[in-house]
């Protein structure tokens, strides 16, 4: 049922901006049989692939979940956030994504990220429009920005440009945790 929504969204989006398959594959660097499969609620398609498809359509991954209900309070309690993504498939063990803003329908996105030892996303490096900022409350975590590595330990922050390829790793053996807010939402 999820899929089949996540499909139905993409399609949508697609036919409402006029691109046909191969116009979505130039933009996306997805194949046309997987984007096909995607719209057609055939596929698993991972957190990397849906982010390519929504950064193709220029919207925030989390439009792309349009039967997530919209929250109307300012107030987000610990135990209501968001699960975002409570699994990366390109990451060894759990990642948690959890969205501390009340929605995805404001100028800014703030997310609570929890990512294992062992985690590595320089398979599948993000860009996206807007500006990243993070700050390691525990644990370490390395920033790639256009390959420059960032050593971040707790207290550290960092500011970036999100149109240019960053990807992340925690080489240590303790969780990290972060907090990371994203303007415009990318999700």
């Amino acid at each position: 049922m999820i899929l089949e929504g996540i499909g139905d969204t993409v399609r949508a989006r697609r036919k409402a901006r006029g691109l046909t398959l191969s116009a979505m594959t130039q933009r996306t660097g997805l194949s046309t049989a997987i984007i096909s499969q995607v719209e057609r609620g055939l596929a698993n398609p991972s957190f990397s692939t849906l982010a390519q498809i929504a950064h193709g359509l220029d919207i925030p991954v989390g439009e792309l979940f349009s039967q997530q209900p919209v929250s109307r309070s300012p107030v987000v309690r610990k135990s209501d956030r968001r699960n975002l993504l409570s699994t990366v498939p390109e990451a060894r063990g759990r990642t948690v994504f959890e969205l501390l803003s009340p929605d995805l329908h404001g100028t800014l996105e703030a997310l609570w990220v929890e990512t294992p030892p062992g985690h590595d996303s320089s398979g599948t490096p993000f860009t996206h429009r807007g500006e990243e900022f993070g700050v390691i409350l525990s644990g370490r975590k390395q920033v790639f920005i256009d390959g420059e590595k960032y050593e971040l330990e707790e207290g550290d922050s960092i500011t970036f440009n999100s149109t240019i390829p960053h990807w992340y790793k925690n080489t240590s053996d303790e969780v990290c945790t972060a907090l990371w807010v994203i303007s415009p939402p990318s999700w």
